[in-house]
């Protein structure tokens, strides 16, 4: 298992990634000043995105896998992150996915599919215990054992 958002898994099987991008925003409230530069006040950490980006072919992986993605997009739920060293990456929702197919066979199908998968974090987690993970200022999400839908 690479990951595991809500109760899909990645891996070879299903949607193996082969890069995983995270980007991190801090905020900074700016006040205009005559004559100067603006003023800069620091008001917290902003948002943060995963983009995964993979490829499925015949040998690897299930282009179904990325029907899947998209029924749990279409609920707006978030679910869990969870990579496969332990890392609890936090609550996030599928914002976007995206497909190119390439290589066809006779029918039409696409020998290729290549993906890209935006998440965006909504909560960060303090702990995962007992299959119930804690949110930061004491919210306890709860599913199917903590790792599906809410």
């Amino acid at each position: 298992m690479m990951m595991i958002i809500g109760m899909f898994v990645f891996r070879i099987s299903t949607a193996a990634y082969d890069q995983l991008v995270q980007k991190t925003q801090w905020r900074h409230a700016s006040n205009s000043r005559v004559g100067t530069l603006p003023a800069y006040q620091f008001i917290g950490r902003g948002e943060n995105t995963i983009t995964l980006s993979g490829s499925i072919v015949p040998e690897f992986g299930n282009q179904k896998s990325l029907i899947k993605l998209s029924d749990m997009a279409d609920t707006g739920r978030a679910y869990p992150l969870i990579c496969g060293n332990g890392r609890v990456w936090g609550q996030y929702v599928i914002e976007s996915i995206s497909e190119t197919h390439s290589i066809f066979f006779k029918n039409g199908t696409a020998k290729k599919v290549e993906f890209t998968i935006e998440l965006k974090q909504i909560s960060t987690p303090k702990t995962l215990k007992d299959n119930t993970l804690r949110a930061e200022g004491g919210a306890v999400i709860q599913g199917d054992g903590g790792f599906g839908e809410n």
